[in-house]
């Protein structure tokens, strides 16, 4: 016997064709339409188990279609398919009460599994999400795997209120995501309150989460409230959550267990109701071995985990990104340019240490600087130039010792941001940019023979193992004589 009946519907023939196939391989019974009518008229007449749906049709969108369906068959798991690929269509999918959603083009192999799962879990019920935003108003651009992935997870998790961690370089876009999970969640009628854990002095940080009484230490002339009073009903959004100190930790373990806090100075228990989205760029299993960070109070906020790749994981999304900020900087009255192809090709050639940050800041000054209607790929490459940290070609070409030739490339790289300032974790680059071909020069000098490396590096050897693991570099042994 099949497993279920599948109902397909997509206007593209061969579309039908490979799912029709892919899913008869493993035991279902497929029947596919290319209109949205005879979709409705099965699922009217009670046919289908699980119902796979491409959004545009040619008499119907599938937007329109689906909670008809689902008024009228609760229970049934809808599919969504489409081309779109945009934070929108996730949304979407999931407000009206889509099972899933399936970035065009898919994995057979994927749609498979969703199709099993729908099959095995019970019925989801319909959230209400707010998605009344124009799609080029959204806060993430791309259409990249990478970025479906993240869109299908947010989508899910605007349904939920689970504690989520968000993982990623500078200049990724962590706060984006969270604001997100908050503008489209069942919070978004609360605030979103945002503390970056990195820019608030240790000792002030337990007033600033849980607020203070007057007189509660030198210069509390006043009660003032902290950030969960102020998130109540909300989302706090604790960015760079791997730089608060073990104290604060401890405190933020006992809200997170109980539910309840107490201010600095205080002595009555106050009952916090807040979504907790945390951030960091660190590797926070790397902290808790230190003894850095606390392992408990790990467990409790990686609840849901979300990586965030950096732009250098997601190049294909740089055209798109670029066309973004620049409609933005049209709107802000910088100016109405256009990009060549070339120079998108430009773009992605380059590293990109500040990721999104990064690329919309060279955007904004290529609208500023050049007066061209058409940004070409010579002016981008010009704009480029003497950005990026790295080591000098031709080695000491230009005289002088290494910490010289350091300090012009980092006096350019400065430069080439104009009044701002280039992204956080500028140290953390630097170091790993000087890292990586040191070492690389070392195990080559040494003929990849990793002990005497490690003797002229003047490393342990199991830490020099785990730098060349952790930089991804390549190792080629060869034999002397």
């Amino acid at each position: 016997m099949a497993r279920g009946t599948i109902l397909i519907a997509d206007d593209d023939t061969a579309i039908r064709t490979v799912l029709n196939q892919a899913l008869a391989r493993a035991g279902f019974a497929p029947r596919a339409t290319g209109n949205a009518a005879t979709l409705w008229r099965w699922v009217s007449q009670g046919e289908g188990d699980v119902v796979i749906t491409d959004v545009v049709m040619p008499d119907e969108n599938a937007f329109d279609l689906i909670p008809r369906m689902k008024k009228l068959r609760p229970d049934l798991p809808i599919i969504v398919m489409s081309a779109q690929n945009t934070l929108m269509t996730a949304l979407t999918a999931a407000e009206k009460g889509a099972f899933e959603y399936l970035p065009k083009p898919f994995d057979l192999n994927e749609v498979v599994a969703v199709v099993s799962r729908a099959l095995s879990e019970p019925g989801r019920k319909r959230q209400t999400v707010n998605t009344e935003r124009e799609s080029d108003e959204l806060p993430l651009i791309g259409r990249s795997l990478p970025m479906q992935d993240i869109y299908r997870v947010l989508a899910r998790l605007t349904q939920s209120d689970l504690t989520v961690m968000i993982n990623g370089e500078s200049g990724t876009g962590k706060e984006l995501v969270a604001r997100v999970l908050h503008d489209y969640g069942k919070r978004r009628h609360g605030p979103f309150v945002a503390i970056n854990m990195a820019a608030i002095p240790r000792e002030l940080i337990e007033s600033e989460l849980f607020g203070h009484e007057k007189g509660a230490f030198t210069g509390a002339q006043t009660r003032t409230p902290g950030r969960f009073e102020q998130a109540e009903g909300g989302t706090l959004f604790l960015d760079e959550i791997g730089d608060m100190p073990l104290e604060a930790q401890t405190r933020l373990l006992r809200v997170l267990q109980q539910g309840e806090y107490t201010t600095v100075g205080g002595r009555t228990p106050i009952k916090t109701n807040v979504r907790i989205i945390a951030a960091t760029h660190r590797d926070l299993k790397t902290q808790i071995q230190q003894g850095l960070f606390r392992e408990d109070l790990f467990y409790r906020l990686n609840v849901v985990p979300i990586r965030l790749p950096p732009l250098r994981e997601r190049l294909e999304d740089i055209g798109d990104l670029v066309r973004h900020f620049l409609r933005q900087a049209a709107r802000e009255g910088l100016g109405q340019k256009s990009i060549e192809s070339a120079a998108i090709e430009r773009l992605k050639s380059h590293p990109w240490p500040g990721n999104v940050r990064e690329l919309e800041n060279v955007v904004r000054r290529l609208v500023a600087l050049y007066t061209q209607d058409v940004l070409t790929a010579q002016i981008v490459e010009q704009e480029l130039a003497g950005s990026t940290i790295s080591a000098p070609a031709g080695g000491g070409a230009e005289g002088g010792d290494l910490g010289e030739a350091v300090e012009r490339y980092l006096s350019r790289y400065f430069s080439s941001f104009g009044n701002d300032l280039p992204p956080p974790g500028l140290y953390d680059r630097v170091i790993r940019d000087v890292e990586k071909p040191l070492l690389s020069a070392a195990l080559a000098a040494t003929r990849g023979n990793q002990i005497r490396a490690a003797e002229l590096l003047g490393l342990n050897r199991n830490t020099l193992r785990a730098r060349i693991r952790d930089l991804n570099i390549r190792v080629f042994r060869t034999v002397e004589g």
